[in-house]
């Protein structure tokens, strides 16, 4: 029996340039951006995308399954660096998030849940490991309090979905990271980035975007 041919690397870069595009347009756009609108994002044809993705639900199962890996890559980066509390951990994963939020596309971002032993397996991945940052803040005196891993979860994905793309989301959003930290930090406070985001701010930005 002859030896499966291996995958090109020229269409394994096809697939992840399809992969990114569609995460950025569907974070824009929504769910139901057109696929022709993501391959064009892409720089490739809709018959590229059509021959790595036959219909939007097989481009969606993609989508999540690269999510997981983003998601544990970053935190193979933060064990790896072994060193910092437990605290520091947590702080490292919300921000890393921060940085990847366009290229999330989750279950709790609005995506079809999968339950194939693949996600499954990811997902625990990513719990136990959070829950080891949190362990770990709890023996080193960093952490007090009961929050658990699901909480990290759900406060990192209401910061990887900007509800105002006229703002600075990334400054706003880590100074919801320090106020979290603050909540949950043994001893502080953890410094909050400057300048605050003011009410004239907000004003401002919307009547920009009315206008622009």
């Amino acid at each position: 029996m002859s030896r499966p041919r291996k995958v090109r690397k020229d269409a394994e870069a096809n697939r992840e340039r399809l992969l990114a595009a569609a995460a950025a347009a569907m974070l824009r756009e929504g769910r139901h951006v057109p696929l022709a609108t993501i391959a064009a994002e892409a720089s490739l044809g809709i018959g590229t995308l059509y021959r790595s993705y036959p219909d939007r639900d097989a481009l969606l199962q993609a989508l999540e399954h690269r999510a997981y890996g983003l998601l544990n890559s970053l935190l193979d980066q933060i064990e790896a660096s072994d060193d910092g509390t437990g605290l520091d951990a947590v702080a490292r994963y919300l921000e890393g998030t921060v940085e990847i939020a366009d290229q999330l596309v989750l279950p709790l971002h609005g995506a079809p849940p999968l339950v194939t032993p693949e996600a499954v397996a990811a997902r625990k991945s990513i719990y136990r490991r959070l829950d080891f940052f949190l362990a770990t803040g709890r023996a080193d005196g960093s952490i007090r309090g009961p929050v658990n891993a699901t909480d990290l979860i759900a406060f990192s994905t209401l910061l990887t979905q900007p509800k105002a793309s006229v703002l600075d989301w990334a400054h706003l959003a880590r100074r919801q990271i320090a106020h979290f930290l603050n909540g949950i930090a043994t001893a502080g406070p953890v410094e909050v980035p400057g300048p605050a985001v003011e009410r004239d701010d907000v004003e401002q930005a919307f009547e920009t975007r009315v206008n622009s």
